[in-house]
């Protein structure tokens, strides 16, 4: 069996929001807290991915079965904590077949749909969660495609153009998630909900 390695991405700044992500709390826990815990009830290995306040968040986050990378290049966008987080996986001990990708400011995310993906694991595959059609996350990355991916990734666009470049028959496996979670991410306070510390 291929092993999979989640690979959470939480080191943005939260311009739109007012604040780091993954300090914000969502019903009683921190984002990154509660995309951890998801990641862990799917995959053995999870990498988390911080930059923006790292420190205030790896001291006030109970980050409990991951291991925590920091992106000093956070500010240049996602496609350098992906960068970074698929770096951390080449170190790991053992061989990851493939990276399970997730965003911290997912709430809805959910370990069935993680696990639907991580199924298709595999050094050459690749593979994305669908939701009504649309792509979404998570995104699973074959070791195989991880320099590639990391080459054409840049800004706030991580492997969206790699994937695109692959779409062909038998390229990149899509994998219905609808209903298995919501696929919303939060990009502003609710309304009523403050931003910022």
């Amino acid at each position: 069996m291929s092993s999979v390695a989640a690979v959470v991405l939480a080191a943005g700044g939260g311009r739109r929001y007012g604040m780091p992500k993954a300090l914000v709390e969502y019903e009683g826990s921190l984002l990154v807290e509660r995309a951890v815990r998801t990641a862990r009830a799917a995959c053995d290995v999870v990498l988390v991915v911080l930059g923006a306040q790292a420190v205030d968040v790896w001291r006030s986050a109970d980050l409990t079965g991951a291991t925590v990378l920091a992106n000093k290049d956070w500010e240049t966008g996602m496609a350098s904590s992906l960068r970074a987080g698929l770096d951390g996986l080449r170190g790991f001990p053992g061989t990851v077949d493939a990276a399970l990708v997730t965003l911290v400011d997912m709430p809805g995310m959910t370990p069935e749909a993680l696990a639907a993906v991580a199924a298709h694991a595999a050094p050459g595959a690749l593979a994305v969660a669908t939701y009504d059609g649309v792509r979404g996350h998570p995104v699973l990355l074959g070791r195989e495609h991880w320099a590639a991916v990391a080459e054409t990734a840049t800004g706030d666009e991580g492997a969206r153009r790699y994937l695109a470049e692959h779409s062909v028959p038998g390229g990149v496996t899509e994998v219905d998630c609808t209903g298995l979670a919501d696929p919303a991410d939060l990009d502003v306070p609710p309304p009523g909900v403050p931003s910022g510390p």
